[in-house]
């Protein structure tokens, strides 16, 4: 269906709010957090061709979104993305047993820790609207508490986001359970809190009441 002016207008709000504008700076390791996007990992890959981290590290099993899509984890098709690309192989860290934000960074350590490869400062990369939620759960659970987490994500618009993978009705479900958990979440201890202007949680009440609704949790 074709999406009003003014939903286009609130989506738009809660998309420039996901962004938290890091600029990228060379680092110890880039890791790329698994989801059902390649785009991902082309921005990873990207990154690591241009000389920003020594290491590639690739997370991800079958989450919520690739369950039933993919056959191959997360982590495996971003590795054949990556080589394909150009990173050679034995740049590239795979974790793929994570089915969650959480998990990514559990498991994530732990391959660093028995690899004796020490982060002093990450690059993560994730889908634009997750932005703000990656870092919050970095900063949170990450061990490593003195590592700086720079986060950064595919340089798209929310105009050009959709593709036939994912229709602009779904990117905008999606972005509102993503702010949902950044606002309930660190009471959990999930994340580290994060503010929400008042305008961007109107935009959300506004996009709730529109039936945008189908990756919301239960608080």
């Amino acid at each position: 269906m074709a999406l009003s002016t003014e939903t286009l207008r609130l989506a738009q709000l809660i998309w420039d709010y996901h962004h938290v504008n890091h600029t990228v700076q060379p680092a110890d390791c880039i890791m790329v957090l698994g989801s059902h996007d390649l785009r991902v990992a082309e921005r990873g890959a990207e990154l690591w061709l241009q000389g920003y981290a020594p290491w590639l590290l690739l997370a991800g099993g079958l989450g919520r979104l690739t369950l039933g899509l993919w056959q191959e984890t997360e982590a495996d098709k971003f590795a054949s993305v990556a080589r394909q690309m150009g990173v050679p192989a034995e740049h590239i860290l795979i974790e793929n047993r994570s089915t969650n934000t959480g998990e990514n960074v559990a498991l994530a350590y732990q391959l660093l820790q028995a690899r004796q490869i020490q982060v002093n400062r990450f690059i993560l990369v994730q889908k634009p609207y997750m932005e703000r939620r990656t870092l919050a759960t970095f900063e949170k659970q990450w061990p490593g508490k003195q590592t700086e987490i720079l986060v950064t994500s595919p340089q798209i618009s929310f105009a050009d986001y959709p593709n036939p993978e994912v229709s602009p009705e779904e990117v905008i479900a999606i972005m509102l359970g993503d702010l949902q958990r950044i606002k309930v979440y660190p009471e959990k201890g999930y994340q580290t809190y994060q503010p929400i202007p008042a305008e961007v949680w109107s935009a959300y009440e506004q996009l709730i009441a529109q039936g945008f609704t189908n990756h919301l949790i239960a608080e």
